[in-house]
């Protein structure tokens, strides 16, 4: 028995999803990792094909779907084995803010082009000195009459190229207590002041746009805090949640996506003596190990889905679900990489490239370590 109740509707958008990415990414993947780089054209069509921010509601652009659909993307786009078209952080981790926090102009103003693709967005609050501890933060924002004059820089952002819209985390330098100093703020692309630095080389997402930030007496209108200010911080954990189930979901699907390509390897290629790798012990416990494995973090990862969309506090399982998913992606990366011998080592292996891309998941969203002392904090250790 499944857990998770997709109505025909899901399987639907499931079956046009998987077809539009088909036919508008797949094909184009290779050509993005060699140029670093999605372009904006590729945004556009998927969202105006109806895959982007789909729980948006349509009076804002948007279909007013469930978190299943969420879900769904998540796990179809997991299976382009890239991460260049980063829909989940755009969608389901960015957006969020702005229908949660925004007031109406903003939700207005921005959340129809968030729908349409002709918005790519990215949140911005790591710094080369302050990663996961946020009260390490030095990027400021002061008052100044009717404006906001924010100085500072930011790295390792997720769309930072492309993004037409930053929501950016900086504070106050009156205000002492460093949590209640900061704030979030929305800056669009072109603002004076705003420039961005290089673009990251990294080991893997090569496709995905990370890059420096700098802001130089970047000047915004008051109009465009998002939410209450002083508040940033608390909205940023509010929000945690749902960024590190979405970092499960797509590390769950990656992993059994690289399962399945690794079987399928194992039952067509055969030794000196004709003979299937599949049918030799040593792979057959291999991928049965895998397969257990993979199965238990699904059933967990799917109760903590219906948990979450049903609106329940869950902070301590997600926290336990990111290490535990994202631990399990880099060990069945390593071990399908074996199966895979020598063409495992070409770029021609799909593994090759998930086995890059995967690494990165324990340490961003939090790292795992990170992960660990809240669900440690909350059981009283």
């Amino acid at each position: 028995m499944d857990i998770l109740k997709y109505t025909d509707e899901h399987r639907q958008f499931r079956e046009r999803l998987r077809a539009f990415l088909a036919a508008e990414v797949t094909p184009n993947v290779e050509q993005w990792e060699k140029d670093h780089l999605v372009p904006k054209e590729a945004w556009r069509r998927m969202g105006h094909a109806g895959f982007l921010s789909t729980w948006v509601p349509p009076e804002y652009g948007g279909m007013g779907g469930d978190f299943l659909y969420s879900v769904i993307v998540t796990e179809e786009m997991a299976r382009t084995n890239h991460t260049g078209l980063a829909a989940m952080l755009h969608s389901d981790v960015v957006v969020p803010y702005i229908a949660s926090f925004g007031s109406e102009v903003q939700k207005k103003k921005y959340l129809p082009g968030c729908v349409s693709g002709d918005i790519i967005t990215a949140v911005a609050m790591t710094e080369p000195d302050a990663g996961s501890d946020l009260a390490g933060m030095q990027a400021t924002a002061e008052p100044d009459g009717d404006a906001i004059v924010i100085n500072g820089s930011k790295t390792f952002i997720s769309n930072g190229i492309n993004a037409d819209l930053v929501i950016l985390a900086a504070k106050n330098p009156v205000e002492k207590n460093p949590y209640q100093a900061m704030s979030l703020y929305l800056v669009e692309d072109g603002t004076p002041g705003f420039n961005r630095g290089r673009q990251l080389e990294k080991m893997g997402f090569h496709s995905q746009d990370t890059a420096e930030l700098f802001f130089t007496n970047c000047r915004i209108p008051k109009e465009n805090i998002l939410g209450t200010p002083g508040m940033g911080f608390m909205m940023l954990m509010e929000k945690l949640q749902q960024e590190r189930l979405m970092c499960a979901i797509g590390a769950q699907a990656a992993v059994e996506l690289m399962l399945e390509l690794t079987i399928d390897y194992c039952k067509k290629t055969t030794d000196a003596s004709g003979k299937p790798i599949s049918k030799y012990q040593a792979t057959q416990f291999a991928l049965v190990e895998m397969a257990a494995d993979i199965k238990v973090g699904r059933a967990f990862l799917d109760k903590l889905i219906m948990e979450h969309a049903a609106g329940e506090s869950i902070v301590v399982e997600t926290s336990m679900a990111k290490y535990w998913t994202t631990d399990l992606a880099n060990r069945v990366a390593g071990r399908c990489l074996e199966l895979h011998g020598d063409y495992g080592l070409t770029e021609k292996c799909p593994l090759a490239r998930a086995m890059r891309d995967v690494r990165v998941m324990s340490i961003f969203a939090g790292t795992n370590e990170i992960m660990k002392g809240i669900a440690a904090k909350f059981m009283g250790l």
